[in-house]
């Protein structure tokens, strides 16, 4: 394993841990602020918003940099204001220190995916990027759980300790296991951002935003699905949960093979499909446990599998400007999470139920898979007037 990879991944689980463990402490941040629920949500909206406005700037900033320098100072950043939201003793406080601690989230996941793309041996570039986002999901199986327990049983500063103690190590493995690396961006930010200019990246960013979405329609429901329909106790709440990122973890993993075995668009498109498939099935055998806890396992595969051919459409797609673009990729994601919640909040407001969600998820994995289709449909016209001009 490439220990530049292993710095990549450390800082993956930082961010998904920050990133996640928020959801499982929000009523212990709340009830120490002295604040109400839909308050404290506040917070995971700061952070969502400084991932979306961090991910083009400091990408932009970070461009005249060498790439292992740029990715040194955005985890010093993030390690700087996640241990302040430690100590943060007001609402207005902890909201700031969150929307700075988001700010490099998506620069990192999109500068990291190009750099492991370069660290990989050819043919292996998605496995590379998979590898990186496998620290984001094994946050899912360990750091958040762990960050959640802390937070419960002791005090909800104790996990955002943890996280800054996660980006030390990591600012240390980017320090001394990381190779020189070139400019991020050698000819410049105006130059770079010219790319945004092409059809086919913003089909690749709306493909994010809503096939994604539809994980996030299921997630983000899926502790009231899980004890209002299915009947576990709130005990077991946090063991499905695992389970889900164990899944991730897994599914991660086999998107970088599919990556590489087929065209990035080809296995979103494939896995995109899948995950359809697993959102209806959901939607039906949600009262049977024991097939809600393997539907748990594999639909939490097949959305996470999808991140790394995604993200290495994206790199493909922005010849001579990945990294920005694969940062503006990280913004989308974010967006894809609010955009399937609100979504999937709907048909709830409205009385279908803690079921309705999937259906809503499936719709929009659906378009997902319509919008694949529509970037091949490009390509081969593309292909084809190239072809006639020659």
């Amino acid at each position: 394993m490439n220990k530049g990879l292993v710095a990549l991944a450390i800082g993956g689980f930082g961010i998904g841990m920050t990133e996640f463990v928020i959801m499982g402490i929000l009523p212990d941040v709340a009830t120490a602020l002295d604040i109400s629920i839909p308050q404290a949500g506040h917070f995971i909206s700061a952070y969502a918003l400084g991932v979306v406005i961090g991910a083009p700037l400091l990408t932009g900033i970070g461009g005249k940099w060498p790439a292992h320098k740029t990715l040194l100072f955005l985890m010093l950043w993030f390690t700087v204001f996640n241990s302040l939201s430690a100590f943060a003793n007001s609402y207005h406080l902890l909201l700031i220190s969150r929307f700075l601690s988001g700010l490099p989230h998506g620069a990192f996941f999109g500068i990291g995916a190009v750099v492991a793309s370069k660290l990989a041996k050819p043919g292996k570039e998605a496995r590379a990027i998979a590898t990186m986002f496998t620290g984001l999901t094994l946050a899912n199986v360990i750091g958040v759980p762990l960050g959640t327990y802390f937070g419960h049983n002791f005090s909800w500063n104790v996990a955002f300790m943890l996280v800054g103690i996660v980006g030390i190590c990591a600012i240390l493995g980017i320090k001394f296991w990381m190779p020189e690396l070139p400019k991020s961006s050698p000819d410049g930010i105006v130059k770079d951002f010219k790319v945004l200019k092409k059809l086919e990246l913003w089909m690749v960013i709306l493909l994010t935003t809503i096939g994604t979405g539809g994980f996030f329609a299921w997630y983000s429901y899926i502790t009231p699905l899980l004890t209002e329909v299915s009947g576990f106790d709130n005990d077991m709440v946090i063991f499905i949960l695992m389970l889900a990122g164990l899944g991730m973890t897994c599914g991660n993993v086999l998107g970088g093979k599919l990556a590489d075995t087929f065209s990035p668009i080809k296995a979103t498109a494939i896995l995109l499909s899948a995950m359809t498939l697993c959102l209806i099935t959901i939607s039906l055998i949600a009262p049977i446990q024991w097939a809600m806890l393997l539907m748990v396992f594999v639909t939490g595969a097949f959305a996470f599998s999808t991140a790394p051919s995604i993200q290495m459409l994206m790199i493909k797609s922005a010849k001579e400007s990945e990294m920005l673009a694969s940062s503006v990729n990280q913004a989308a994601f974010n967006i894809a999470n609010a955009v399937g919640a609100y979504l999937g909040g709907l048909p709830i407001a409205a009385g279908y139920g803690y079921t309705a969600p999937e259906l809503v998820g499936a719709c929009l994995a659906f378009g997902g898979i319509l919008l694949s289709i529509s970037v091949m449909l490009l390509r081969k016209k593309r292909a084809k007037l190239t072809a006639q001009q020659a």
